[in-house]
């Protein structure tokens, strides 16, 4: 029964989320979850706050941005916070793109960018990757109404450049390049050592992925105070609350505890790293990641297959019905116990499908 959706909702189509089973337990690789636990400066940083919930949080979230500030090297003027990295994005499309002004990202990319750019009505055109799934620059430095350039991308986990991004993002002033950082952590180059030369460059993360709190939806952008006002202007039309006190607390423990960050991202990149070896020794095609999860193909198995044999098996992954990835599993690096199981599963897969 649609009768009663207004006309916009008829024509939107939402993004699809990784699946998050309920019942069966899997060994579960198909969102880029942390597979180690927060700190434990998190857990007694959110213990401490609940004492405190009658009351509302800080709609600036000052302590949080603050601690970032201190963490980048920047000012807390020039950070925004919000309910996870997604509601960040949502946000700086609205804040600044306009519908008679073109935007462009990759046609392989975070599939969100397209869904929030039907919801806010604006025109796009996506750019096609290379055959290696590698970005293009010329295409980018076309003029337009604002750039969004995942790095590393996702779902390939490749990085761009950072004489290219540069590049880019200087090219036109007059424009808001957003670079989403949502997987930077896991060994790519951050551009936020570029903000005070480029107005016009907002860059968006996440606490979801590096530091064990997906749980909790805390994003950040950081960029000149300018676009600032504009998120904060945005935000305050239709929520001046979106972050809990629980999750600003929690967010603010997670970076004083810089050590049990290292240790784990190093754990994770170990494990990809071996992981992306044992994959291609069994006949796949693996994409050099910076990210914290594999995208491979396999040489005679098709994507579909491979993803159905793996969760008869007890382990998701991620597949897209998509013309140029439909042959590709995105894969989440899990504990190493994690992923020996995913080698061995997808070994029986390609023995009993050759």
């Amino acid at each position: 029964m649609k009768e009663l959706w207004s006309k916009r909702c008829e024509k939107l189509t939402p993004y699809v989320p990784g699946e998050q089973p309920q019942g069966r337990r899997f060994i579960k690789l198909n969102t880029n979850e942390n597979p180690y636990p927060p700190s434990h400066m998190v857990l007694r940083a959110i213990q401490e706050a609940a004492n405190d919930l009658r009351l509302y949080p800080d709609p600036s979230c000052e302590s949080l941005r603050e601690a970032i500030a201190q963490d980048q090297g920047i000012k807390a003027g020039q950070i925004f916070v919000g309910n996870g990295s997604d509601e960040v994005l949502s946000l700086a499309f609205a804040a600044f793109f306009d519908p008679e002004r073109p935007i462009r990202f990759a046609d392989v990319t975070y599939s969100f960018y397209p869904v929030f750019a039907d919801f806010y009505g604006l025109t796009y055109k996506e750019i096609p990757l290379d055959e290696n799934f590698a970005m293009p620059i010329k295409p980018f430095l076309e003029p337009c109404g604002g750039v969004v350039i995942a790095n590393p991308n996702a779902p390939t986990g490749r990085e761009m450049e950072f004489c290219d991004l540069r590049t880019i993002i200087e090219a036109d002033p007059g424009r808001v390049v957003i670079v989403d950082e949502a997987y930077v952590d896991f060994g790519a180059r951050s551009a936020v050592e570029l903000i005070d030369r480029c107005p016009n460059l907002l860059v968006v993360r996440t606490f979801s992925k590096s530091c064990s709190l997906a749980g909790l939806r805390v994003g950040y952008a950081m960029g000149n105070e300018n676009l600032i006002a504009a998120l904060n202007t945005v935000k305050d039309s239709f929520n001046s609350y979106p972050v809990d006190r629980l999750a600003q607390a929690g967010a603010v423990g997670a970076i004083r505890d810089r050590e049990y960050f290292r240790a784990t991202i190093s754990k994770i990149n170990a494990t990809r790293s071996h992981t992306s070896n044992e994959l291609r020794k069994m006949g796949f095609t693996v994409c050099d990641s910076l990210a914290n999860f594999l995208f491979a193909s396999h040489e005679k198995v098709p994507g579909k297959v491979l993803a159905d044999g793996l969760r008869d098996r007890g382990i998701l992954v991620r597949w897209w019905d998509r013309p140029r990835i439909r042959d590709h599993l995105r894969i989440t690096i899990g504990t190493e116990e994690d992923m020996k199981a995913l080698c061995a599963a997808m070994r029986e897969v390609i023995a009993e499908k050759l």
